[in-house]
């Protein structure tokens, strides 16, 4: 594929809050997230709880989950959930998705099997699509089985015109490894990886654009994002310790060395120049994850109004034209 421009989203870390949202909205901001655990081991919400805050505290962003940790859900459920928040926003939600299994005691709390969630989620997405497709329907399979279900669409007091997208919102597979690699060839509007180096995303744009031309799956249109931990500073080195602070705890087992590779800390200039390297690999919507624990507007408003100017596409390149060739 290609793209006219590099993009920028946010995630709303800790919690989406209306006056952090109403300043980013002010921003050359293209698209806020946030995901979340139904039982987390921190005090921290809910994807469909918090996208729906989102939903309503915003007005001109793209708002979306990441991730939603779809085998934990019931398809039926969560597609008119999604379905009434992409109506109730005016189009503008996108839906992330992910299989998880970090915290296995939500799967075992929700009667779950942990070693189905991959295959649990391919049928999800199979389900949503078919819901969103209009129409009564009819499923048969290993995970869920229903006879005539009709999603009715919501149309928002004073909407002129369609409720909602037809065929839904977008469904962006997040994920480390191939199989969700494979899972956003075959059946995702996009891939957001996190905690990826360059180097290992360009090594994923292969991977995606090589088994989507085995299964005979045009790209065009699929959306090359990342997500990414980050902190921008004028001070280089609080911007340092912010990440190593903040990711330290939760990924204590990864070295500084590996950290500094996932994660771009430091001035505009320093996390631009790094950014660089995504965009050169082939991302083209980045989602800035503030890795810091306070004034992670700060951080935002930084990379919008100076690190995003400073980003260029490469000359004459496409996505899938890159990956054939072994670009990194």
């Amino acid at each position: 594929m290609s793209a006219e421009r590099i993009t920028f989203g946010a995630a709303a870390i800790p919690e989406p809050d209306r006056a952090w949202l109403a300043a980013v909205e002010r921003l050359p901001i293209d698209s806020v997230w946030q995901g979340g655990h139904v039982l987390p081991p921190s005090d921290t919400g809910e994807a469909i709880t918090r996208l729906a805050l989102m939903t309503a505290w915003t007005e001109r962003v793209r708002v979306g989950t990441a991730v939603l940790l779809l085998p934990l859900y019931h398809p039926v459920l969560v597609a008119k959930q999604l379905a009434d928040l992409d109506a109730h926003s005016g189009g503008r939600v996108s839906v992330g998705i992910g299989v998880g299994g970090e915290f296995r005691h939500e799967f075992d709390a929700l009667g779950v099997p942990v070693a189905s969630r991959g295959a649990r989620t391919d049928e999800a997405i199979e389900v949503l699509r078919a819901l969103w497709g209009g129409g009564p329907v009819s499923h048969s399979g290993p995970a869920f089985s229903f006879d005539d279900v009709q999603l009715r669409p919501v149309r928002p007091p004073g909407a002129d015109g369609p409720a909602g997208r037809p065929g839904g919102p977008p469904l962006i597979v997040s994920g480390r490894k191939e199989p969700a690699m494979r899972r956003a060839a075959r059946a995702g509007d996009g891939w957001l990886p996190y905690l990826f180096s360059p180097e290992a995303y360009a090594r994923s744009v292969r991977t995606i654009t090589a088994h989507a031309a085995e299964i005979g799956r045009d790209l065009a249109g699929f959306e090359w994002m990342a997500y990414v931990y980050c902190s921008v500073r004028r001070d280089g080195d609080r911007a340092r310790d912010d990440v190593a602070t903040f990711l330290g705890g939760a990924y204590g087992d990864k070295p500084g060395a590996m950290l500094d590779r996932i994660a771009p800390a430091g001035t505009p200039e320093e996390v631009a120049a790094r950014l660089q390297q995504y965009v050169d690999a082939g991302v083209r919507h980045l989602v800035v994850s503030p890795a810091a624990r306070e004034d992670t507007l700060g951080v935002v408003t930084l990379a919008a109004e100076e690190v995003l100017p400073r980003l260029t596409l490469p000359a004459g390149v496409e996505v899938g034209v890159a990956a054939e060739a072994g670009a990194p």
